[in-house]
């Protein structure tokens, strides 16, 4: 039998984003950054490709995203209610770190494994994060995937984008836990 990790196991089954709205300062300094980046960047990989980067946003950064947002948003001619919201995403926060889908040239690699790894990527920024004691919540919303958000605010290559805006911070409450899947209806088991 396996020697189980408890502490870890234990972590993994009651881990809880935090609202990005309950984040405040202080948030990770550049050695807690550091740490938590390296463990978000070993993520499963096929082919070694690193088909992902981070971009650290910091308050300036995120100040005017959330202005291109809301003048983006405008653009668009999404509703008032949601350009307010994704403005409010960005200018709330204090730091975030922008996990870059960045799919590279591959014989043997699809293009979607490369995507879902930066998703991996995303997964163990957060976890890392929460796993040391700071908030965190990743989200992601059409800004996301706009060609002009993402050129006009992150200097992005036309085949990049953003798998998840992980928001950092410290937390200023501990949310209840939320109704997790029934694993009975989303389990499929097959014996040949």
């Amino acid at each position: 039998m396996p020697a189980p990790n408890s502490h870890a196991l234990e972590f993994l089954l009651s881990r809880r984003s935090r609202p990005h709205k309950t984040l405040t300062t202080p948030v990770p300094d550049d050695a807690a950054l550091t740490q938590i980046l390296t463990a978000a960047a070993r993520t499963p990989d096929h082919g070694k490709l690193e088909p992902w980067r981070f971009i650290i946003l910091e308050r300036a950064a995120l100040l005017r995203l959330g202005a291109l947002a809301r003048s983006r948003g405008a653009e668009l001619g999404k509703p008032p209610e949601d350009i307010e919201k994704i403005g409010f995403m960005f200018e709330n926060a204090h730091l975030s770190v922008a996990v870059i889908a960045s799919p590279k040239p591959s014989p043997k690699i699809p293009e979607i494994e490369q995507v879902l790894s930066a998703g991996a990527a995303c997964l163990g920024l957060l976890n890392a994060a929460l796993a040391m004691g700071w908030g965190a919540n990743w989200l992601s919303a059409w800004t996301a995937h706009d060609p002009v958000f993402l050129s006009e605010g992150l200097n992005l290559a036309p085949k990049e984008i953003v798998a998840g805006f992980i928001h950092l911070g410290s937390e200023t409450s501990t949310p209840p836990d939320r109704p997790r899947p029934d694993l009975a209806a989303i389990t499929t088991r097959m014996m040949s």
